[in-house]
């Protein structure tokens, strides 16, 4: 399976002007674009994206209230603006959707010449959507590591799990089978894409999969060693429809939107040490001792 164009649909759907000001952003956030550089014109992002001028215009205007543009008018390219890296600063930012911070921070850590990225969560899928903006950059030439390190910790298949879990008392083995289904299928691209790695550029890359005894009630991601990323799981009633039969009502989460809150070792001060220290010494901790190895296996 092949890497994501920049043009191309995000999860399915067509990309709005905010996909394009969180691409932007990373860029920005990569050094990509420095501070008084110019952006490409309105009509050239367009083009790139996939998108009317209408969403770019909106994009632009958003990094700018960000103040991380200036400039930002319909006749000439915007610029990055001087103080952009102070804007960006990771404490000084407020928590963020998962699929909005998370993009960036992956694609900032993929500048380092080993990147190690440890990943606590239910199914990878945000994980496996937020490393697309760092494969596109490797593959543009921008950035090139020399050796990837994942570990991702997933529920086991032998759990029951908290959720998604039906509202009724029981079980219901089609919450599982979509669970397991999904967990599985997006860990495999997730592994394949990184691997791809090895081939078209000759990167060290390793990726590596443990079964948790339990379903995490929070996401966390560790980048690198200095910088942890950390979302509650939201839970909520939802219903849903299999083939035929009556709406199921259940339990479950929608992790692409948990907020997640971002903590910085360099940066960030004493307590934002200790915190990614301690985060890491506990995934450390599970990672070898109560998980246990995980195939990606289909079915139950």
């Amino acid at each position: 399976m092949g890497v994501s164009t920049a043009g191309a649909a995000v999860n399915g759907r067509k990309r709005s002007h905010r996909d394009v000001a969180d691409a932007l952003r990373a860029r920005i956030r990569a050094r990509q674009l420095r501070p008084g550089d110019r952006m490409p014109t309105q009509a050239q992002l367009a083009e790139e994206f996939g998108v009317e001028r209408g969403a770019v215009r909106q994009a632009l205007r958003i990094l700018q209230e960000e103040r991380l543009l200036v400039n930002v008018t319909k006749g000439s390219p915007a610029t990055i603006a001087d103080d952009a890296p102070a804007a960006l600063a990771p404490h000084a930012a407020p928590p963020q959707p998962t699929m909005v911070a998370l993009g960036s921070r992956i694609a900032e850590a993929f500048a380092a010449p080993h990147v190690e990225i440890d990943a606590l969560c239910l199914t990878s899928v945000s994980l496996t959507m937020a490393v697309g903006e760092a494969l596109r950059l490797i593959h543009e030439g921008r950035i090139r590591p020399e050796k990837v390190t994942v570990r991702v910790l997933l529920p086991s298949r032998d759990i029951d799990l908290a959720f998604p879990t039906p509202v009724a008392d029981g079980t219901d083995e089609r919450l599982q089978r979509r669970w397991l289904d999904q967990r599985n299928a997006q860990g495999q691209v997730l592994r394949h894409n990184l691997r791809n790695l090895r081939r078209t550029h000759g990167i060290d890359v390793r990726v590596d999969f443990r079964a948790l005894p339990f379903t995490p009630p929070v996401k966390l991601y560790l980048l690198n060693g200095s910088e942890a990323l950390f979302a509650y799981y939201m839970i909520t009633k939802q219903e849903e429809q299999f083939d035929e039969q009556e709406p199921l009502e259940m339990y479950d989460t929608v992790g692409t939107r948990s907020m997640l809150f971002h903590f910085s070792g360099e940066t960030g001060g004493q307590r934002d040490g200790t915190f990614v220290e301690q985060s890491q010494l506990w995934f450390d901790s599970i990672w070898n001792t109560i998980s246990q190895d995980l195939t990606l296996a289909t079915g139950l």
